[in-house]
């Protein structure tokens, strides 16, 4: 059984990094992706980007456009856990942020649809 577990959430203070882990473990084949998410209050969950055991089109890491430029990601999945760094962070980035297995990578990572396990999530807070 797959598993996945957030590490490194609680309080950052706005103009300020981001920095958190996913330990997984427990995947059957040595093709697999790792999408994180995050859910703010009040607002539906967004698809933040996904990383692939294996290139496709020479790629490993997919970001979705509203983060370019602020996000990072582990670019081998060789390495675990995986590390997502923000930078920098602003109020709007306050949510509760989860690392998934994706069945897809590109776009449709993007879409919690998609997902088929789900980590249990990392409260990060942006304060001023």
């Amino acid at each position: 059984q797959v598993q996945l577990v957030e590490s490194g959430g609680g309080t950052v203070q706005a103009g300020g990094s981001l920095t958190l882990s996913c330990e997984f473990s427990g995947f059957q084949t040595d093709d697999y992706v790792i999408a994180w998410f995050r859910q703010a209050p009040g607002k539906e969950r967004e698809g933040l980007g996904c990383l692939a055991s294996k290139p496709s089109k020479s790629q490993t890491t997919f970001i979705a456009e509203f983060v370019k430029g602020r996000v990072t990601f582990t670019e081998n999945l060789a390495k675990n856990p995986v590390i997502l760094r923000m930078s920098p962070m602003n109020s709007g980035d306050t949510a509760t942020y989860y690392c998934a297995s994706s069945f897809y990578f590109g776009r449709r990572c993007l879409d919690q649809r998609y997902v088929a396990k789900w980590g249990k999530g990392s409260l990060v807070t942006v304060t001023s």
